[in-house]
């Protein structure tokens, strides 16, 4: 059963998109639905919202939450948010007015066996689709050292990548989270001080490369931003420096070529009361930009 997730920054987020009576919204990560149902409630009573998700746990989830309630306002799509362009083409939508992005694993991800956590003992997944071939356990006991290496230094900016690839091949087989995660901290010298556990940036990496995260986001920031009408809203809350790194150059080139507006120079960030009741929100970034028209962009 998927357990109760709080949606981070979503009062600042629905609050800059505006949502109302007749729009078309999208939530490319629907998760555990909160920004989807909130999305759904404001734009009453004939507002659209389009939500994506790779995981058929979370479609099933809001198909069973929210489609009685909703009926055909919600439409769920089970793939990648980086083929927007053709589930937006197929459903003949032209442009909406808002869009929102989650870039977060989910509480229910986290506590689920699929192994995105080293909190709790699980097989190396880490597959947000179920039905894809890579695992996280095919990486570490097959990829070369070198490759691992690369990957955990690149996508989990990790400073003892090569120390930790090292343990990894002299340790093969390693099966479950909590192998790798001891292993890890068995690895990285104590004397480092850090603020997270040992295993955080590796298991970071390994997530991103299962799920192609880094390249569907670009994929699918640019095609959303490309979907949204004049005056429409674009919202992005990220997680981790990749994503945000990603997220602010996509906006700023097209704020530099007379696309955007920024709607906020520096990323919003959550409150003190927020982290002290989800602390999972701690990390989270938001960046909100809005379509110009064609006069405001003097196209």
């Amino acid at each position: 059963m998927l357990m109760k997730h709080k949606s981070v920054l979503l009062k600042e987020t629905i609050t800059t998109l505006q949502p109302r009576n007749g729009g078309i919204y999208i939530d490319m990560t629907l998760g555990a639905a909160g920004h989807t149902e909130k999305l759904l409630k404001l734009s009453s009573p004939s507002g659209i919202v389009i939500a994506f998700d790779k995981d058929q746990d979370a479609i099933k989830h809001a198909q069973e939450k929210l489609k009685e309630t909703y009926g055909d306002r919600l439409i769920l799509i089970n793939d990648d948010y980086a083929n927007i362009k053709e589930h937006l083409r197929r459903l003949e939508i032209d442009e909406v007015d808002g869009v929102i992005m989650d870039l977060g694993v989910s509480l229910d991800q986290l506590k689920s066996d699929r192994g995105f956590s080293f909190n709790i003992d699980a097989p190396l997944d880490m597959r947000m689709d179920k039905n894809k071939p890579l695992t996280a356990e095919k990486i570490v006991n097959h990829w070369d050292m070198e490759e691992l290496e690369r990957i955990i230094r690149l996508y989990g900016e990790e400073n003892f990548a090569r120390r930790i690839a090292k343990a990894i091949v002299k340790n093969r087989p390693i099966h479950t989270t909590k192998e790798l995660a001891e292993l890890i901290e068995l690895t990285v010298p104590r004397s480092v001080s850090r603020r997270i556990h040992p295993a955080t940036r590796t298991f970071q990496a390994l997530r991103i490369v299962v799920n192609d995260e880094l390249e569907s986001l670009q994929k699918g920031l640019k095609g959303a931003i490309e979907a949204l009408k004049e005056n429409g809203i674009i919202c992005a809350i990220s997680f981790h420096s990749l994503e945000d790194r990603i997220v602010k150059n996509i906006l700023r080139d097209y704020k530099q070529k007379g696309v955007l507006r920024l709607l906020n120079k520096k990323p919003i960030r959550p409150t003190p009361q927020e982290v002290k009741s989800n602390k999972h929100s701690r990390s989270a970034k938001l960046r909100c930009a809005l379509k110009l028209t064609r006069e405001d962009s003097n196209v």
